[in-house]
């Protein structure tokens, strides 16, 4: 039951993530996350969609981090590799979210896409049933080279944004300033629904023993 609930966070976290990447996507002229430049420069020059980009480069990326070490690849991070560009897809093929308007609009638009990406990926990280490949990789890629993660992250993404920018990807200022918004609500996001995971267990432990004690009287 305790998996259960943790897998329903993780899915669910998962969509809402992919929501908010598929926001921020649709007003790509402002800039996007340094992976999603690169996803969307692939499709650009290559096709396909750009979650099918975005589920080639997590695969890559966990055959990556299988050969280092394989501790952060669990189920939830192959599940996580084919299903947020899954739902990426599926948000921009039903067209349901706004598009750019190329107004002052656009600019809340990127902005809520980012917050609903932080709150999101805070909820499925929290489930713990696996770290994202990119996470998984930038954390064997840490314990590697001794670099804090945070460094990592920073030189990973950082070469990511160049070569995303080099074959054309959408670059502009909130590319540079995605993860200074993302970051603080994903922190609160985690920890928030981890309470409330831990709370949720907490009852169901309560329960079992009630019941295995009332089975023994």
């Amino acid at each position: 039951m305790k998996q259960t609930i943790r897998w329903v966070f993780f899915l669910l976290g998962m969509m809402i993530f992919s929501m908010g990447i598929t926001l921020a996507i649709n007003v790509q002229h402002l800039g996007v996350h340094p992976w999603d430049v690169l996803n969307v420069a692939l499709f650009d020059h290559f096709g396909l969609s750009i979650g099918s980009w975005a589920i080639i480069i997590s695969i890559l990326l966990i055959l990556v981090t299988l050969l280092m070490d394989r501790r952060y690849i669990k189920l939830g991070t192959f599940i996580n590799a084919i299903l947020v560009g899954a739902f990426v897809d599926l948000y921009m093929w039903m067209g349901f979210l706004p598009t750019a308007t190329n107004t002052w609009m656009d600019i809340i638009i990127i902005i809520t896409g980012i917050v609903i990406m932080g709150f999101g990926g805070g909820m499925y990280n929290a489930g713990g049933v696996g770290s994202g490949p990119r996470d998984g990789f930038m954390l064997s890629l840490s314990d590697r080279t001794g670099m804090s993660v945070s460094r990592v992250r920073i030189i990973v993404e950082t070469l990511v944004l160049v070569v995303g920018f080099l074959i054309g990807g959408p670059v502009f200022i909130f590319s540079f300033i995605f993860t200074f918004i993302q970051s603080p609500i994903f922190q609160y996001s985690y920890q928030f629904f981890g309470r409330i995971i831990s709370k949720i267990e907490g009852k169901i432990d309560g329960n079992t023993r009630m019941i295995a004690r009332e089975k023994s009287s």
